[in-house]
């Protein structure tokens, strides 16, 4: 398992395997602890992570074995899908389903709605599965979130194939699909700072020809505006 790491997790201290950290790449934590994504020490050295520091006992749980186990009484489900889904770990969203309903808004208020979808076509019959080609793709009727994606990540602007009305979209080759989880890791973060919450995630695997596989992920995000009355 190699050498132990120490986290601090919003305070609470964590000791786990590089391995354990690692176990799903596409994760933000694969991404993290495989160098794509900045990381920050506290005073004691320990890997930060501005989170909820109880519930990552879970997070780590499921890492180590791949089940999710809670107590009979654990009251904070919903919680614990928001850490899920910050830290990018299908297998666990998928675990823990898809959020309850939400309340119908206020007659004032109006919802708004960011889509981000990853498409991956796989090889195979590599070892270990080879990326073929990567897009991301960002669609909203907020103009604003789109001239701030396209304003704000010019790291990546070489990747981006497309920019149509209420759509932006990143293509990453088979040498640099590592930055897609990169860029993905950031969109996410990014969508959620404007305010946003993810209001469901799902995951589709296709098989369209012999030699590939098509993995889709797909992130809904929403947020509550007061509508202007003229």
């Amino acid at each position: 398992m190699g050498e132990p790491v120490t986290l601090n997790v919003g305070g609470c201290v964590y000791t786990t395997s590089l391995s354990t950290l690692q176990r799903y790449p596409d994760s933000m934590l694969g991404a993290m602890f495989r160098g794509d994504l900045p990381t920050v020490r506290d005073a004691h050295g320990n890997y930060f992570i501005d989170r909820d520091g109880p519930l990552f006992r879970y997070i780590l749980n499921f890492l180590r074995t791949s089940e999710l186990t809670l107590p009979c009484d654990f009251k904070e489900t919903e919680l614990l899908r928001k850490e899920a889904d910050f830290y990018q770990i299908e297998p666990l969203i998928q675990c823990l389903g898809d959020p309850k309903p939400l309340l119908p808004y206020p007659t004032n208020t109006y919802e708004e709605v960011v889509e981000l979808s990853s498409t991956r076509k796989l090889s195979k019959y590599s070892n270990p599965v080879a990326v073929i080609i990567t897009q991301l793709t960002i669609t909203t009727k907020v103009h604003s979130v789109l001239e701030s994606i396209s304003s704000s990540f010019t790291k990546w602007n070489k990747h981006m194939m497309d920019t149509r009305d209420y759509q932006v979209s990143f293509t990453f080759g088979p040498c640099d699909h590592q930055q897609e989880v990169s860029l993905r890791v950031h969109l996410l973060d990014f969508i959620s700072k404007a305010g946003f919450t993810i209001r469901n995630t799902r995951v589709h695997h296709m098989s369209e020809r012999a030699n590939e596989n098509t993995v889709e992920h797909h992130w809904t995000f929403c947020r509550r505006v007061h509508k202007v009355h003229d």
